[in-house]
C-alpha cells in the first residue's frame, strides 16, 4: 500500500509500526508534524503521548521510559537538539536503546525554520559530554523516513544505544508516495537488563555514575568495545554511477538528491561523475571511501553547511584523492547547476 504523505508522517508511522510505545516531545519548527501527528496517533493506539513542559524534560522522560524496557522516541529540531544533549549522554552511559530525530534548521542560535545540515558535527562527533558515540542515520527520502525509523529501534535494542535519525526540514516537509513496507511489530521479546520490578530476581542496576576506583575506565573501555563492533557491522552507503568515476561526489540528505542530479548532467556533459551516499553518517563508510580513493579521482563533498562531513571524507581519503567542498548554511539550498559548475 502507498499513501502520499510528508516525511515527518511517514517517520511517524515507521515508528508506530516498529512498536513505539512511547512518545515524549515539544513543539519546533519544521518538525512539528511529528508531535502533532503522534498527539492523535498515540491516544487512538491506547500508546504513550506528552508534551513535556521543554525539550530537556521530553529527552530525560524518553531516558525514564527507555530503562523500563519500552521502546521511546524524541524528536525536535536543531536549537532543541541541543537542549537534548546532556540526557543523550546520560543514556549512552547507561546503554539505553531510544530514538532521537533531528529534523534540521538553520542556525546558529534560533536561526530560521529552512532546511539545513549544519548539526553533523553536533550528532556524529558526540554532542554531550564524555567518549561515546551514538549511531546517526541519515534518510534522503519520505520513503527513508519511514525504514529508517522502523529500523532504528531494532539497531537501538541490539546494541542499547541511543540512535539519531539526521534529516533536515525540508525532508520532513515534502510529500511523497510511500509504500508501508514493514510488519507491524506488536509482541517483543523480553528484555533481560530493565528496571521492571524485582519481585522474584535479584535487583538490577542502570546508571551512569561509577564512582568505585576504576570502574569507570572499564565502562568505557566496554562501550568502546562496543562503538567498534558497530563500526564493523553497521555502515550502510549508496552507491551511484560510481564506475570509472573520475569525480566523486560526497553527499547525504537532501543534498544527496541534488547531487545525484547534478552527476546525470556531468555525464550528458561527458564528465565521468557519480555519487557516494553514506546513509549512517556514524559509523562513518571510511574504508569504503579510501577504497574509491586514487590519484586520478577527486573528492567533492556537498552540504549544507559550510564544511563538516567534508573534515570526514578528507580523513577517509588520507592523502590519496584531492577533496573539494561546496555548501550553503543558513536555509540556502545548493542547485545542481551549481554542482555541475564546481565539477567542471
Amino acid at each position: 500500500m502507498k499513501k502520499l504523505i510528508k516525511g515527518n508522517i511517514a517517520l511517524c508511522e515507521g515508528a508506530i509500526t516498529a512498536g513505539l510505545k512511547s512518545y515524549f516531545g515539544y513543539p519546533i519548527t519544521p518538525q512539528n508534524e511529528i508531535p502533532a501527528y503522534l498527539s492523535r496517533k498515540m491516544i487512538e493506539l491506547g500508546r504513550v503521548f506528552v508534551q513535556a513542559e521543554s525539550e530537556i524534560a521530553a529527552a530525560n522522560m524518553v531516558l525514564g521510559a527507555a530503562v523500563t524496557g519500552v521502546r521511546a522516541m524524541t524528536s525536535s529540531s536543531s536549537p532543541g537538539i541541543s537542549l537534548k544533549q546532556e540526557a543523550i549522554s546520560y543514556m549512552a552511559g547507561m546503554q539505553l536503546p531510544a530514538v532521537i530525530v533531528n529534523v534540521q534548521r538553520g542556525g546558529p542560535g534560533l536561526g530560521n525554520i529552512a532546511g539545513s545540515q549544519s548539526d553533523y558535527f553536533q550528532a556524529v562527533k558526540g554532542g554531550g559530554h564524555g567518549d561515546y558515540k551514538i549511531i546517526v542515520l541519515a534518510p534522503n527520502s519520505a520513503q527513508e523516513m519511514y525504514e529508517t525509523a522502523y529500523d532504528a529501534f531494532d539497531l537501538a535494542e541490539k546494541y542499547r544505544t541511543p540512535v539519531m535519525i539526521l534529516s533536515d526540514g525540508i525532508i520532513g516537509q515534502m510529500m511523497e508516495p510511500v509504500e508501508f513496507n514493514r510488519v507491524d511489530k506488536k509482541n517483543l521479546p523480553e528484555k533481560d537488563w530493565t528496571l521492571n520490578g524485582c519481585k522474584g530476581r535479584e535487583p538490577r542496576s542502570i546508571q551512569s555514575l561509577l564512582m568505585k576506583d576504576g570502574a569507570l575506565e572499564k565502562h568505557n573501555i566496554k562501550l568502546q568495545e562496543k562503538y567498534k563492533l558497530i563500526s564493523e557491522n553497521e555502515i550502510k552507503y549508496e552507491l551511484y554511477m560510481i564506475e570509472e568515476a573520475e569525480i566523486i561526489i560526497t553527499a547525504y540528505g537532501i543534498s544527496s538528491r541534488i547531487a545525484k542530479s547534478a552527476v546525470k548532467l556531468a555525464r550528458k556533459n561527458g564528465i565521468k561523475a557519480g555519487l557516494f551516499r553514506p546513509k549512517t553518517l556514524w559509523p562513518f563508510p571510511c574504508k569504503i571511501i579510501n577504497s574509491l580513493a586514487k590519484p586520478n579521482v577527486k573528492f567533492l563533498s556537498v552540504e549544507l553547511s559550510h564544511g563538516q562531513m567534508v573534515e570526514d571524507v578528507k580523513l577517509a581519503v588520507n592523502g590519496k584523492s584531492n577533496v573539494e567542498f561546496l555548501g550553503k548554511a543558513g536555509g540556502g539550498l545548493v542547485t545542481e547547476l551549481e554542482i555541475l559548475e564546481k565539477i567542471q
